[in-house]
């Protein structure tokens, strides 16, 4: 395996920046030496070394909360590396998903969200439909059942539809975001999760 291309410090290691395949959040940073770099390739699993026990440890083999590995790359000077895992757990010792859990600066004039709230919204349906709130217009789609959200998705398409016509593009983001919205229910009425559109996404776009 060639591993010209990794520039390790004077202590033969180099820092590898994890991050959560899926939703694309940074989870860790942690120490790799060529054995836990091999390993990783090898093994498909996260697997660094500890300086304080000068040993190499696999994440999560005494907690459970494994990372399986996806892809591996590394920067422009080869000096750190990207791992793109998909989590069995919280990443973070002290329960949390991600060790940057605090935070000492958010710009509210740029803070205006991301595809994340995506996620956020498809957690929070699924959450919905095992945890009813007593007047949840989600409750009240999935009591209701399919035809009513698809008679929904048919209005609110509609609604986008007449939203372009007037060429408002205020009025096209919110009528979209309904049409969303109400299609994040039936995938979830219907037994499909978000990552499976993702993934036809990505076989049609490769």
């Amino acid at each position: 395996m060639d591993f010209s291309n990794i520039k390790y410090n004077e202590a033969g290691l180099v820092p590898a920046i994890v991050q959560d395949y899926k939703t694309r959040q940074v989870l860790m940073m942690a120490w790799m030496n060529k054995e836990a770099l091999t390993l990783t390739l090898d093994t498909k699993k996260a697997t660094f070394y500890s300086r304080s026990r000068q040993s190499l440890w696999i994440k999560g083999e005494s907690s459970g909360n494994t990372q399986s590995v996806v892809t591996v790359d590394y920067d422009c000077d080869g000096d750190t590396l990207l791992l793109q895992v998909i989590p069995a757990g919280p990443a973070c010792h002290t329960g949390n998903t991600t060790c940057f859990y605090r935070n000492l600066l958010t710009n509210a004039d740029l803070d205006s969200g991301n595809m994340e709230i995506l996620r956020n919204l498809t957690n929070l349906i699924a959450d919905r439909k095992i945890n009813p709130v007593e007047g949840s217009y989600t409750n009240y789609l999935f009591e209701k059942g399919v035809d009513k959200i698809c008679k929904k998705i048919g209005e609110e398409s509609a609604e986008t539809i007449i939203a372009a016509k007037n060429n408002d593009p205020q009025e096209l983001a919110s009528e979209a975001s309904d049409l969303i919205y109400h299609l994040l229910v039936l995938l979830n009425n219907q037994n499909v999760d978000l990552e499976e559109i993702f993934k036809e996404l990505t076989k049609r776009h490769k």
